[in-house]
């Protein structure tokens, strides 16, 4: 990325677009903290929640109830908040047949429905989700969309990547284009 200069609104979705490449993916690390700059700064302000790559914070021998703590405490939410949700999380992620299977045995879309559960409900100001939807049924990409439609409307900020420009076209106010850095 270079002579990058972004403002995210509370409350405002936000579409990153551009061809494989282009540095969507870095900018959204970047902002999770995950990958550090080599040149210039960022700065956040409040919790986020990030989608950033389908099964981080998982480890594949625990089982989804398991992995619930685990990435929700690496997104910063306490033991007592977790046990306050974990119904919600894992009603969201409609796994409730295979939350005490080692998620080593899930799909990429059980991935997909777990860690997008879990982002949910972490009480995160700002979520960062780069085209975890696309591995998704329809039928769940649909309800994630409206849970992020409701966040939206009551104060979260979400950066959206992907390349679904009919998603990115119906859900953002508006988009960022990248290309080459």
């Amino acid at each position: 990325l270079k002579d990058v200069s972004l403002t995210f609104n509370k409350g405002e979705a936000v579409g990153i677009i551009g061809p494989n490449g282009s540095g969507k993916s870095t900018l959204l690390k970047i902002i999770a903290g995950v990958t550090k700059p080599t040149m210039g700064s960022f700065t956040i302000q409040g919790p986020i929640a990030p989608l950033i790559e389908l099964g981080a914070g998982f480890h594949p021998e625990l089982t989804g109830r398991e992995n619930i703590y685990l990435n929700a405490a690496i997104m910063g939410m306490s033991k007592d908040k977790i046990n306050e949700k974990i119904a919600d999380i894992i009603s969201f992620s409609d796994l409730e047949s295979f939350i005490d299977t080692p998620v080593k045995h899930y799909s990429s879309g059980m991935y997909l429905r777990l860690a997008f559960s879990v982002a949910i409900h972490v009480e995160a100001d700002t979520i960062l989700i780069d085209e975890i939807l696309a591995v998704g049924d329809q039928k769940f990409q649909e309800k994630c969309l409206a849970k992020l439609t409701a966040l939206k409307k009551i104060g979260k900020t979400i950066v959206f990547v992907s390349h679904n420009i009919h998603q990115v076209q119906d859900f953002c106010e508006r988009v960022i284009y990248l290309k080459n850095g």
